[in-house]
């Protein structure tokens, strides 16, 4: 019995963290209330994967959660009346229409930076990214060595809500909670069916015409094994981490991953494919998601996890 009980409390545990149980923070205050749906990506400390773009990507030393959609246009209109970040959003009106549920296009690394920095500090958090100035498109400022998170000079290490970095992101859409690879971010490494909208395992909002423009956030082709939807398809999705080239002037590009809806070709899907534009960049085919650090309860049940485990092997001791 007592050998039974110990292998039930490593697998309840691994259970809970790994679990795609949708986890919903809510922001603004009134007409401009909103709320964005997580995951928790559990599986700390995997291994790397070495066939991806760069190589090696994905390994996360630490539990966090993602956003299981793209950000939507309503997310930055409530958000630019609230905290007056004047973004400015890509005119749709040819390319599927400005519905509220559509995914925020037209946004730069920049605007994304300074949503996300809105997310922390609406909620009495430190701003993720370090902004000398006000304009709605200026370049940010790394971070000290104090204030960075580790080596990432991009992100301060109290922030709460922030842009995926490479590994982030990659791990959420190729990656499992088990450590496995896969080739799309359907947790398979079968070419996802292309389809203009819905929910269906296996599928991905692709090879679409152009006028189509991209399905809703919560329409958008089907989920990885983390629970996240659509980061295949769609849009192209703008991650924190510093793409390998700079700009002509020594500063440095940014990264997209995911592919849009009107691209013809499965590759684009592929965890090699990845685009690098300038942070002050915006493309009608462009949007984002937010990653943010657990909630203090899912730490919480990590340390009552490892000390029941860690009391009951001095017993047996």
């Amino acid at each position: 019995m007592y050998r039974s009980f110990c292998l039930i409390i490593p697998l309840v545990f691994h259970t809970a963290i790994s679990s795609a149980q949708t986890i919903t923070e809510t922001f603004g205050t009134g007409a401009n209330a909103f709320s964005m749906d997580f995951v928790t990506i559990g599986n700390p400390g995997n291994s790397a994967d070495t066939t991806g773009n760069p190589n090696p990507v994905g390994s996360v030393s630490y539990i966090y959660n993602m956003a299981k959609y793209e950000v939507s246009r309503e997310m930055i209109e409530k958000a630019n009346s609230q905290g007056g970040l004047n973004i400015s959003l890509q005119d749709m009106s040819s390319n599927g229409g400005n519905g509220l549920l559509k995914p925020a296009t037209g946004i730069s690394w920049n605007e994304a930076a300074r949503f996300v920095n809105w997310l922390n500090t609406s909620k009495g958090y430190q701003a993720a990214y370090n902004f000398a100035s006000s304009g709605s498109n200026d370049n940010i400022s790394l971070w000290g060595s104090g204030q960075s998170s580790g080596s990432n000079l991009f992100r301060h290490k109290n922030a709460f809500y922030f842009l995926p970095s490479d590994d982030e992101w990659y791990k959420a859409a190729y990656g499992s909670p088990v450590g496995t690879w896969y080739n799309f971010p359907t947790g398979s490494d079968s070419v996802p069916t292309p389809v203009a909208g819905g929910t269906s395992p296996g599928t991905a909002v692709y090879l679409q015409p152009f006028n189509q423009g991209p399905a809703d956030i919560t329409n958008a082709g089907g989920l990885s094994l983390y629970g996240t939807m659509a980061q295949g398809g769609n849009v192209w999705e703008l991650i924190e981490s510093a793409a390998d080239l700079t700009n002509d002037d020594g500063s440095e590009r940014r990264a997209l991953r995911g592919s849009p809806w009107e691209h013809v070709d499965d590759g684009y899907l592929h965890p090699t494919t990845r685009f690098t534009p300038q942070a002050t960049d915006e493309y009608l085919n462009t949007g984002f998601r937010v990653a943010s650090v657990p909630e203090p309860s899912a730490l919480s049940l990590l340390a009552v996890g490892l000390g029941g485990l860690a009391v009951m092997r001095r017993r047996r001791s």
